[in-house]
């Protein structure tokens, strides 16, 4: 049972295989691991190996370097622990096809320069970086990587005992059903030899004409044909693949090859319906399946609000000037408040106050929100050049600080507004599982400024929710850095 759970854990993180459902077998998977004996040590080592690893090599280089491991020592140590287990994906020895390639090693290399620049940043804006002894900082750069690849590589080879020979001992499998989680399964069972499984064929009692062609070369018969088959020639595990329809066809199949003692594993189609971070979850002792979800339990949670306080720290370090500024210039351009405040949905819908610039001449905040329109005349002096270059959203940062915002999530509505397209769109409500953020994936995509059309708000609806199914520390980064450009680019902003 473990080593099957553990397999099915390779199959659901391989999310890169097919981006179309890249959602549900990825996030699955983080719940299958519960359900195996193994999974605490999996979980563990995939989570905080790296990190520990990159803190033991700051040590030991401490000894030939003459450096003691105190004061500014320490706070480099801590911070480079957080940065790895932030950006380091800790995951290439686990992805299907992903340990092997050259791909993935760049991307290892990418995320390890992230965290270099991380470190130089945070040490150039807090000064610690004057502290440091060059020499010594730099070998560590070098050497740190290096001894995290010896490492995987070693775990791989003497731990994971990696055996593509002949003589490697591999359980015989064959799958039931044809569709797109069993057809990633068995992808991934022919790519990962570590798995030690031989895949034999597809049972479904579909013609091959109706089978995708890769699938229909490998079908082996109908579910009738399965006991006897299995008794035949060894088979080890079988997979079922079949509809939530099919439960009668399951349930016979199962009590059929209970005269068999072959390992059998039911692998539930949940691409029925519209996923959001579906996973296994265990409530009062009864296992469940989430089928809509916020991304952000668990491990997940703390790992988004370190990086929004880290982040969020770092960005108002820097802009205090240009946020004093606009005070100035919002308090002596127009009469009224400095800040202007709006109540939003946040997190599972609870009421929000929102901060930001005041770019117009009214306060809006009741029943009725009209969006601001190319030439405004509500607009200041400044607004339009506030909310252009969304200078105006700069408070929010603080918003960030208190828990209330994210720095990347989907961004927030008027609470009219929420209440108008909630009637309109399917799945609107879904994008409050989270909390809202300063900037956001649909407004990198196009959709920043004014919804004038309902076509306009389902896109941006669509953004969201891709979005909650995709989230990574590397997309936050990516919005990020995305969001400075479209802010000089964009037009649709007013």
């Amino acid at each position: 049972m473990n080593d099957t759970v553990k397999n099915i854990d390779q199959y659901m993180d391989g999310k890169e295989l097919e981006s179309s459902i890249v959602s549900a077998p990825s996030l699955l998977a983080d719940r299958f691991r519960e359900f195996s004996n193994a999974a605490p040590f999996i979980s563990f080592f995939k989570l905080f190996i790296d990190p520990v690893l990159v803190v033991v090599t700051l040590y030991l280089l401490s000894i030939p370097f003459d450096i003691a491991m105190d004061g500014y020592e320490f706070v480099l140590g801590a911070l480079s622990f957080l940065l790895t287990a932030l950006l380091l994906d800790g995951m290439f020895l686990f992805i299907p096809g992903y340990s092997r390639s050259w791909l993935g090693l760049g991307r290892f290399i990418v995320e390890w320069l992230g965290v270099v620049i991380g470190l130089i940043l945070i040490g150039r804006v807090s000064g610690f970086i004057n502290y440091y002894h060059p020499p010594f900082v730099i070998t560590w750069f070098i050497v740190a990587p290096i001894v995290l690849i010896g490492v995987h590589m070693a775990i791989r080879v003497y731990v994971l005992r990696v055996d593509s020979g002949e003589n490697a001992e591999h359980s015989k499998v064959v799958v039931v059903g044809v569709n797109h989680p069993s057809q990633i399964l068995v992808k991934n069972i022919n790519e990962e030899p570590f798995l030690k499984m031989d895949f034999i064929g597809y049972f479904d009692d579909r013609s091959v004409s109706r089978l995708p062609k890769s699938a229909a070369e490998h079908l082996i018969g109908g579910l009738d044909a399965i006991p006897q088959f299995v008794k035949l020639h060894g088979v080890k595990k079988i997979f079922i693949s079949l509809p939530m329809s099919s439960q009668p066809r399951v349930l016979d199949l199962i009590d059929e090859l209970k005269d068999s003692t072959a390992s059998i594993y039911f692998i539930p189609d949940l691409f029925v319906f519209d996923l959001i971070n579906a996973r296994f979850d265990n409530v009062a002792g009864m296992p469940i399946v989430a089928i809509c979800e916020s991304p952000f339990m668990g491990l997940n949670g703390v790992v988004k609000r370190i990086s929004d306080i880290v982040l969020s720290v770092l960005i108002l370090m820097m802009i205090w000037p240009i946020l004093l500024g606009i005070a100035l210039a919002v308090k002596c351009t127009s009469e009224g408040p400095v800040f202007f405040k709006q109540r939003r949905y946040g997190e599972n819908g609870d009421s929000v106050l929102v901060y930001k610039f005041r770019s117009m001449t009214v306060m809006e905040d009741g029943d009725k929100v009209v969006q601001a329109t190319k030439n405004d005349q509500r607009l200041t002096s400044i607004g339009s050049f506030l909310r252009k270059t969304s200078l105006d959203e700069l408070p929010q940062f603080i918003n960030v600080l208190q828990g209330k915002m994210s720095i990347v999530g989907p961004r927030p509505h008027a609470n009219a507004h929420n209440e108008q397209y909630r009637k309109l769109i399917k799945g609107y409500m879904i994008r409050h599982k989270v909390k809202p953020g300063i900037t956001g994936w649909a407004q990198v995509n196009g959709f920043r400024g004014e919804t004038d059309t309902l076509d306009k708000m389902q896109s941006r609806i669509k953004y969201d929710l891709d979005y909650l199914r995709n989230w990574s520390v590397w997309l936050d980064l990516k919005i990020i850095v995305l969001t400075v450009v479209v802010i000089f680019r964009d037009r649709n902003a007013y």
